[in-house]
Order: structure tokens, then C-alpha cells, then sequence
């Protein structure tokens, strides 16, 4: 339980404030709805849909508000720069952007769902109060209480004719979208549609702000001399004709709506940023379909494990694609390995294998650098890298700084000892990496460190003939062996770093919470996994 807390503690805590405050809303704006004095005639009119429906619209907004936040990348390399200082629990919060994004987003969809729900199974009463409330005119002595003010006026009428109505549909047509196509089979095998439907949210945003212009939640004003509801509500037939019972007046509610969305630009952190750069190196094309890009720094300074976002106008003006900088930060260039995964990545491979011998590639835009988990493995004395497949790339950057710090004699750095574990299916997915283990391979022996870096690699799919015992490994050429078989490491605080798929994180990070004492001088697993 000690280790649970220290790994997920904060997570859940973030978690219980956050759905403790959508409770609170939710009953706060029940009751206000449901009990409040100004809204006896409206309730009279929709019975408990009133509050059934406004409660979930004030959760909702507020998830609004949070929506984009975890995914406004330079506020979170901003606020990541912020707590360097800080605690590592509260920086590894930083990585769960994209979970608390999906958490957030379930919400504003089941809350438009119970909102949808409820005004479908709206009720009309047609008794005499009723009556009286609807033929309320909006004019310059009164003002209206029921939009739909005639028995023979459908409701499809007023959806299609109102601000309310009208920007209603859209946003909810907009949501489906948006919802729909973050499918993980669609966002895995059709990432364009993901893609572009994902950029609804603008149209999602703006028929959100106009929504509430319409104000068709009206409430009761005072009037001088008062309406009083609780005398005049069976004197319809009076009211404007005694001075008990003026004719009531009505208004509608403030959009708020509108203050969530201008409260959602968040500040610019100075580092990012977004341009077109040139090719450092002529292109790479490795094994196994993976194509190395060389790409001139635009006056950015990187760190270890970031990653940016890559454009090809030759491509879409309009797709910008994530991928690891696999090159270290004391490199004049920044690199990227692009694995073909997709329409995109196989047109720009296509695009780069055409070009003749040395030309240099089509126009790229860069946008970034983003921090990421990887960031921190330098604050820990000792670190355990895990990659799967292409999810090697941020280590590869680790092991090349690493490589110069050691050159340079950096007094720097902390770490002492790196575990480096990597997992994949076929044996040609080694060679465009074997080249950098053989240098520190060769590194550290020549500086007496052999046991700096431990390195294993996991071969999941093989045949019979990688099982020849050779002086160096059969599928790499290095001196450690490729590994078929699994392993664990036992240290004092270990920094465990995952780049892979969401499934090996689920078992990782299980394995470091029952591996971990509490006792502090006994060993401590601490888990940090790429998210994208």
C-alpha cells in the first residue's frame, strides 16, 4: 500500500478533487434549479427536466474548461520547466496528460447524453397556469416565459429555428464526431480521420459560445409592485388586472459559456517552437522500413526524450505528426527515425526513396520540442529503460547523451548505472541501432565503466537459426547476447522508464509497485511511461 501511495497516490488524489468538484456542481446546480424561488413557473412548465437538465450542463461546462488543457503542449513544457525544482511525483503528472484528456472527455459526453435524455422525455402540462405562461408576450411591459408559446408549434420546429436549437444540433453532431473517431481502431488504422474530424472542436467550441445566446432558461425578476407566485399562481386569470398580481416578467441567464472559453488560452512557454527546417544529412533509409531524418535545430535547445511534431506540405498543409528525437542534445542536428505505420509515414518514405543520391528532401515543418517522461532519467542514480519495437527511440537519445557526457567528462552527471531492456519482433529491427551500442559498448570498456550500462534485448518472434552460440550475438554483433526470455533488476531507487504499447505499461507498472519496499533503504521502483 506504502509503494501504491508513493507511485499513485497524487494521480488518484487529482482524480477525487477533480470528480469531487464535478459532484459538487451537479448538486449545487440541481438545487438551485430544483428549489430556487425565480424558477417556480419555469419548473411548472418542465417539471424536474429543469433541474436534470441545467445540472449537467454547469458539469459540463466545466469539463469544457479543462478539455484543452492537457493537450496545450507548450503550457506543459512550460509548466514541466516550472518543477524541475519540485517533487518527481508532481512532474510525473505531467505524463498522464492524455489519460485525464479521455477522463474529461467521457464526461462532457455523458453529460450531454443525460442533457439529451432529459429534454427528450420533456412532458407539457396544458392547464390554466400553463396556458397563462405561455401567451406571455415579449414586449415592453412583459416579457416571455415558454419559447414555444402554441400547443401546435413540434418542438423539431423550435430546434431548427432558434440560436439554441440550432447550435444544440451542431455540437452534438460535432461531439459524435470527435468521440467516434478517437476510436482506438480508427485512430490506430485511419489516423487521418482522426485526424481531421478531432479538429471539429473549433466548430464544437464556437456553437457552444453562441449556445446560451438565445438565454431560453429564463428565470422570474421582481417587479415593483412584486409578483408573489405562491398567491397568484391560481389567480392567472387576475394577474395585471390587481395589484397582487402583476403580470410576472421574466429574463433570461447570463451565458457562461462564453467566460469558460476565454479563460482557456493559456500562457506560451518560450522554448517551442514552430517552423520549416533544412536536412543536416543527406536521408538515411534503414532496415526494416525505417527512415532516419537529420534535421537542422531552428534555434531550439532540446533535452533528452522530447519529442516534435513533424510536417510534409509535399504530404497535407494540415497533418503534423509526433515522433521521438532520437539524437542527443549535444548534437548540432536533431534526428528522427520514422517507422512506416501508416498513409502518412509510407507517403514520406515513398517520397524520400524517389529522391536521387544526395539531393537534399522536400520542405519539412517542425514544431516543438515537447517534454516527456524521459526527461527525468538523469535525476535518478540509477535507471531502467524499457523499448518496444520504434519505442526505443527516446533511449536512443539518453544513450547518446549519455555517450557525450561521458566523453566530455561532464561532472554533472548523477547516474551510475543504466539497465537498457528492449523488446521486439524481428531480428532487422536491431541493425539501425546495434551501431550506437557498439560505440558505448565499446566506451565503456575502454574507460573501465563495463558495467555502467547493461543492456538486454528480447527477441520475441525467432527461428532456430538465431540460436547458433557465436563469439558475438547473431542478430546484433554485439558481445551481450539477444535475449529470449524475460528478467528483472534489483537496485536501491530505480527511475523505470516504458516507451511502448499501453498493454506492457499496465504489466510494468504492476511489477514496480509489487517489487518496491517501503523501507527506504531497500529498493524502489518508480514508474514513468511515454504517452502520445
Amino acid at each position: 500500500m506504502g509503494n501504491w501511495i508513493i507511485n499513485h497516490g497524487l494521480t488518484y488524489f487529482i482524480l477525487v478533487v477533480w470528480m469531487a468538484i464535478n459532484i459538487f456542481l451537479f448538486l449545487w446546480f440541481y438545487f438551485f434549479y430544483d428549489l430556487g424561488d425565480q424558477f417556480f413557473y419555469t419548473r411548472h412548465l418542465l417539471g424536474s427536466a429543469l433541474a436534470w437538465a441545467r445540472a449537467p450542463a454547469a458539469v459540463l461546462n466545466f469539463n469544457c474548461l479543462l478539455i484543452l488543457l492537457p493537450v496545450c503542449r507548450n503550457l506543459l513544457s512550460l509548466i514541466r520547466g516550472s518543477f524541475m525544482c519540485c517533487g518527481r511525483s508532481l512532474r510525473k503528472q505531467l505524463d498522464k496528460n492524455l489519460s485525464f484528456h479521455k477522463l474529461v472527455a467521457y464526461m462532457i459526453a455523458l453529460m450531454t447524453g443525460e442533457i439529451l435524455s432529459v429534454l427528450a422525455a420533456i412532458e407539457r402540462s396544458y392547464d390554466n397556469l400553463s396556458t397563462a405562461l405561455s401567451n406571455l408576450d415579449d414586449t415592453e411591459n412583459t416579457t416571455y416565459l415558454n419559447p414555444i408559446r402554441t400547443t401546435n408549434l413540434i418542438p423539431t420546429y423550435f430546434v431548427f429555428t432558434t440560436i439554441a436549437g440550432l447550435t444544440g444540433v451542431v455540437i452534438t453532431l460535432a461531439l459524435i464526431l470527435i468521440i467516434t473517431s478517437s476510436m482506438e481502431v480508427i485512430r490506430r488504422s485511419y489516423f487521418e480521420v482522426f485526424w481531421y474530424t478531432h479538429h471539429l472542436f473549433v466548430i464544437f467550441f464556437a456553437g457552444l459560445v453562441f449556445h446560451g445566446a438565445g438565454r431560453i432558461v429564463r428565470k422570474q425578476i421582481t417587479t415593483i409592485p412584486p409578483h408573489n407566485f405562491t398567491f397568484c399562481q391560481n389567480r392567472s386569470d387576475d394577474w395585471g388586472q390587481i395589484p397582487e398580481c402583476p403580470i410576472p416578467q421574466f429574463e433570461g441567464g447570463f451565458p457562461q459559456v462564453g467566460l469558460t472559453v476565454k479563460l482557456r488560452k493559456p500562457p506560451q512557454a518560450a522554448q517551442p517552437g514552430r517552423g520549416y527546417v533544412r536536412f543536416h544529412t543527406p536521408i538515411v533509409m534503414r532496415p526494416s522500413k525505417v527512415l532516419e531524418l537529420q534535421l537542422i535545430k531552428n534555434g531550439f535547445k532540446m533535452e533528452v526524450g522530447q519529442y516534435v511534431f513533424l510536417n510534409c506540405p509535399a504530404i497535407s498543409q494540415l497533418e503534423w505528426h509526433p515522433f521521438t528525437m532520437t539524437s542527443a542534445p549535444e548534437e548540432e542536428f536533431f534526428g528522427v527515425h520514422i517507422r512506416s505505420a501508416g498513409d502518412w509515414t509510407d507517403k514520406l518514405i515513398d517520397i524520400m526513396q524517389k529522391l536521387p543520391e544526395g539531393a537534399q528532401g522536400p520542405k519539412m515543418g517542425v514544431d516543438g520540442p515537447f517534454g516527456t517522461a524521459s526527461e527525468d532519467v538523469f535525476d535518478y542514480e540509477v535507471s531502467m529503460l524499457v523499448g518496444a519495437g520504434i519505442g526505443v527511440t527516446p533511449f536512443a537519445s539518453i544513450l547518446k547523451s549519455i555517450w557525450y557526457k561521458f566523453k566530455e567528462s561532464n561532472p554533472k552527471l548523477r547516474t551510475r548505472k543504466i539497465y537498457f531492456y528492449w523488446l521486439c519482433r524481428e531480428t532487422h529491427a536491431f541493425e539501425w541501432f546495434a551501431d550506437l551500442l557498439q560505440v558505448l559498448e565499446k566506451e565503456m570498456e575502454e574507460r573501465g565503466m563495463g558495467d555502467f550500462l547493461t543492456y538486454k534485448l528480447y527477441l520475441t518472434q525467432w527461428d532456430q537459426s538465431h540460436v547458433r552460440v557465436w563469439e558475438r550475438d547473431v542478430v546484433t554483433g554485439l558481445k551481450q547476447k539477444t535475449h529470449y526470455d524475460g528478467t528483472i533488476v534489483n537496485e536501491s531507487v530505480v527511475g523505470t522508464f516504458l516507451c511502448g504499447p499501453e498493454a506492457l505499461g499496465k504489466v510494468l507498472a504492476k511489477k514496480c509497485a509489487k517489487y518496491s519496499d517501503v523501507d527506504p533503504r531497500k529498493t524502489k521502483f518508480y514508474f514513468n511511461k511515454e504517452n502520445f
